[in-house]
Formats: C-alpha cells, sequence, structure tokens
C-alpha cells in the first residue's frame, strides 16, 4: 500500500509520497511513486501514484511514449492546459486496463490504479487533479485545497483540522509531513523514504525532489515535536466536570 498528499495552495503545490511497496510480509520494497516532467518556463508536472505498482508504471511509460486524445498523439509536455494533462492521464490508464486488465482478472488480480497529478502550464494557473482507476478525475479546489490516494485516512484528520488555501508553503510542507508521521505510525505498509516537491506558482520550473529517510533531523524532529506536543495538549484539556 501507500499513501499520497497533494496540497493546492495560493503560493504553489506540495506534493508528499511514501516509497514502501510489498506483496507480502516478506517481500518489501522501495520504489519512488513520484514522476516529473516539464520543460524550463514553459511547464511543470508531478504526478503521484497509488495501486499495482505495474499498472502504475505502465500508465507513467506509456505517458512518456504518447497517448492518444481527440485522435491526436500527446505526452505531458504537448498538452495545452493542466486539464488535458488530467485527461490524458485518464486516457492512459484506461489504455493500461484495455491491455492488461482481462489478464490481471485471468490471475485473481484487481486493476488498481490512482493518480495525483499536479503542476502549471504556462498561460494558467497551477491545479492538482485526483485521477481515479476508472480515468475520471476530480479537482482540487480553495475549499478543498487536498487530495489524498493510497492509506488516506490515518493522515487526513490533522489535514482537515489545519489546512486552509492560504496556508504557506512552509507550514504546507509540516503539514503533510505530520500527515505522513500519522499515517506511518498506524499502518506498516506506508514508510520510509518519502519523496516531496515543493513548486511555487509561476515559476515554471522543477524543483529537486527531496528524499527524506530516517536520517533526515528535520523530519525527526518534527515527528518527536509533534508527538510531545500532542501528549502535552492533551495532558492540558480539562477532566469532565462529572467524574
Amino acid at each position: 500500500m501507500t499513501y499520497c498528499v497533494g496540497l493546492f495552495l495560493r503560493d504553489g503545490l506540495v506534493m508528499l509520497g511514501d516509497t514502501r511497496t510489498n506483496a507480502g510480509v516478506d517481500n518489501v520494497s522501495t520504489f519512488s511513486k513520484l514522476y516529473t516532467t516539464g520543460t524550463e518556463g514553459e511547464r511543470a508536472l508531478c504526478l503521484l501514484s497509488a495501486g499495482n505498482l505495474g499498472v502504475t508504471q505502465a500508465v507513467w511509460n506509456r505517458l512518456e511514449e504518447g497517448v492518444t486524445l481527440d485522435d491526436t498523439p500527446h505526452t505531458l509536455l504537448s498538452v495545452p492546459s493542466m486539464f488535458r494533462a488530467a485527461q490524458l492521464v485518464g486516457a492512459a490508464i484506461r489504455a493500461v486496463y484495455a491491455a492488461d486488465g482481462p489478464a490481471l482478472k485471468a490471475q485473481g488480480l484487481s486493476f488498481s490504479a490512482s493518480f495525483l497529478v499536479g503542476g502549471q502550464i504556462k498561460g494558467g494557473p497551477p491545479h492538482l487533479f485526483l485521477v481515479y482507476s476508472a480515468g475520471n478525475f476530480i479537482q482540487a479546489t480553495p475549499d478543498t485545497p487536498f487530495l489524498q490516494i493510497g492509506e488516506h485516512k490515518y493522515g487526513k484528520p490533522v489535514i482537515t483540522r489545519v489546512l486552509t488555501h492560504d496556508t504557506s508553503l512552509g507550514d504546507g510542507v509540516k503539514l503533510g509531513l505530520v500527515s505522513m508521521d500519522d499515517t506511518m505510525r498506524t499502518n506498516l505498509s506506508v514508510g520510509l523514504p518519502l519523496d516531496l516537491l515543493v513548486y511555487r506558482t509561476d515559476t515554471l520550473t522543477l524543483p529537486p525532489v527531496r528524499r527524506i529517510g530516517a536520517e533526515d533531523s528535520y523530519f525527526a524532529g518534527l515527528r518527536e515535536g509533534w508527538s510531545s506536543r500532542m501528549r502535552q495538549t492533551f495532558r492540558d484539556l480539562p477532566l469532565p466536570e462529572w467524574l
């Protein structure tokens, strides 16, 4: 399993995913689920994936080779808008399903793939989409400025309590990492290292992906600080008067 989260903020995007994959308790591996592509000054796109690793990697390979959209072959470097980019990812998922879905079904395996698609193409604002296994998608908005895929339920409460569209990128990074920490503490199928990308609005430049492992001092301090403050806050809450 995995956990990936994207934050849609006024100042940009925060894209964060873990790298743990497992096919049983004795077959755990590390694979990046974050993909980037772009053209300096023209577009910057980031994808996060969850689901069957063979399926999600096949989708990414098809996107690199080209997928037909409206009778025209496209890659993420040629689509004219982020909306079209989300459509292209959906078309790639359906193409992989058409090729591999029957064989997976015959083996008793489910076709599972979902993607967070975030970025900006020159001439338009940044966008963040969640593309489902069927190829349809939804879009993050200022009212709901985050999207999640994978094992999302454990990391959602802190985001819904704190996040707004006006949250700064720095606070967004903190919030994403706290959400990830809550998930890792609860579900062993989600684990280090993490891949983090922070995109600033209108830069149209792909920043480097930061790999966060157990040795990362900031993340280690954040985990301990969050836990200790949560414990202290709980102790500071008043006891019920009727007890």
